[in-house]
């Protein structure tokens, strides 16, 4: 047997060897055909303006840090602190909607500045350039004590208050925690003027989080553009969906998703409309009327997402049951009076502040 084995000719045994080898070349370049594959591409390096903190993102003014410590962390607030070009003795600060930073209120700011008002425009906790804690107790009245601090820390005295959309909520529980320091009160198509919770299903904080990690630049256009623009969008609207959209293409999106699932849940949860009664300042609502923002309108009964979001009749209301409200009604705007009717909103604003 041994002899029988080793009398192979050389030919045969040469054929044999070069066809496995022939076999070995095509299984590397066969799809599947092993680990001589060659590997994917890189995948493209993340832009580091978009983590989760904007690290590399420019604001249009000097941004400054307040460091503090918040339920037992420490924690970061980003802001803007512009001085007036001739101060007239009186500061407003600017808070942001849920789908923004501070850093879309630039044409604010340059208005205000221009007319003497040192303007403060914070990133609240768990949004642009402040801190995404993982766990975090999101209230408004956390926010609103941890902003308390911040005007404290810069030097601030008495403001006006200008809150925008969720800014709007957390406007108004300022004024009722602070109406000490509260000069003067703007609430600019603020959210919150129902409460959703008593026709629409709740939706849990991980549901939230699971919606907000499917985001892509694409989606957080779209959005913007069918909620407040009316199903119209212009170049110029690029530069306001920039953060937004480019922290979806970061690994560090989760975090910045997770803050923003808890604060959908702290907005669904905490109505401040029942306390309109009781705000002592004077308060100036500035109204869109296009305007049909409603969350949870997707799930909720046909009938009751068809009435929801009605800003007209909210804005009355809410002029209604503040004492000594002024109402703004500006026809054909939605959502973001301060962009699509610049001048109206700033005839508004200027016409109201001390």
């Amino acid at each position: 047997m041994m002899t029988a084995r080793s009398s192979l000719s050389v030919p045969s045994a040469l054929r044999n060897f070069l066809a496995l080898l022939a076999g070995i070349a095509l299984s590397a370049i066969a799809p599947g055909g092993g680990a001589t594959a060659a590997p994917p591409p890189a995948a493209a390096p993340a832009d580091p303006r978009f983590d989760a903190e904007l690290t590399g993102y420019a604001y249009p003014f000097a941004v400054r840090f307040f460091e503090f410590s918040s339920q037992n962390q420490a924690l970061k607030m980003a802001y803007m602190d512009v001085a007036a070009e001739k101060p007239n003795g009186h500061t407003v600060i600017l808070l942001h909607g849920k789908n923004f930073a501070a850093s879309y209120w630039e044409p604010t700011i340059r208005l205000l500045t221009a007319r003497g008002y040192r303007v403060i425009a914070p990133d609240q906790v768990g949004f642009g350039k402040s801190s995404k804690p993982g766990a975090y107790q999101f209230s408004f009245q956390a926010l609103a004590e941890n902003t308390n601090a911040l005007l404290d820390f810069a030097g601030v005295g008495p403001v006006s208050v200008v809150g925008h959309s969720m800014g709007g909520m957390l406007a108004a529980r300022f004024a009722l925690l602070h109406p000490s320091r509260v000069e003067k009160l703007v609430l600019v198509n603020p959210i919150g003027l129902e409460d959703w919770k008593t026709v629409v299903p709740y939706r849990s904080i991980d549901a939230w989080y699971a919606q907000e990690l499917k985001a892509t630049a694409d989606t957080v256009r779209e959005y913007q553009k069918v909620s407040y623009y009316d199903g119209q969008w212009k170049p110029e609207y690029e530069r306001l969906i920039e953060a937004s959209a480019g922290v979806t293409r970061h690994p560090d999106y989760p975090k910045a998703a997770w803050c923003s699932a808890l604060t959908y849940d702290m907005i669904f949860t905490q109505p401040v409309v029942y306390e309109f009664p009781l705000l002592k300042v004077p308060t100036l609502l500035v109204i869109g009327q296009r305007d049909r923002t409603a969350l949870g309108r997707a799930w909720a009964p046909k009938a009751a997402a068809a009435a929801l979001g009605d800003y007209p009749v909210l804005g009355r209301k809410a002029a209604a049951a503040i004492p000594g409200a002024r109402l703004v009604e500006i026809p054909g705007v939605g959502h973001l009076p301060q962009v699509e009717a610049f001048s109206a909103y700033s005839e508004a604003l200027a016409g109201f502040l001390p």
